[in-house]
């Protein structure tokens, strides 16, 4: 049961990230804030494969904060 959660959590985070990365590609913002969230969501992959439910939580802020229009600085 537990390798059941893990998969379902598992596709959940993939599906937010693929969607995640589609919303950085279309915003209108300076490339430096587009390198920027980039980097985060890379971070988070890469997180991922380590720790899935810290990953979860780390993407949810990112969309939530995505969603409020909370950008992080450029270079």
């Amino acid at each position: 049961m537990e390798r059941d959660n893990q998969l379902k959590l598992y596709g959940l985070v993939a599906e937010q990230l693929k969607e995640a990365h589609a919303t950085v590609r279309a915003l209108q913002v300076p490339e430096g804030v587009r390198k920027a969230l980039s980097r985060k969501l890379l971070v988070i992959t890469a997180a991922a494969k380590h720790d899935l439910p810290d990953a979860a939580r780390r993407l949810d802020r990112l969309l939530k904060d995505l969603d409020e229009g909370r950008f992080p600085e450029g270079e």
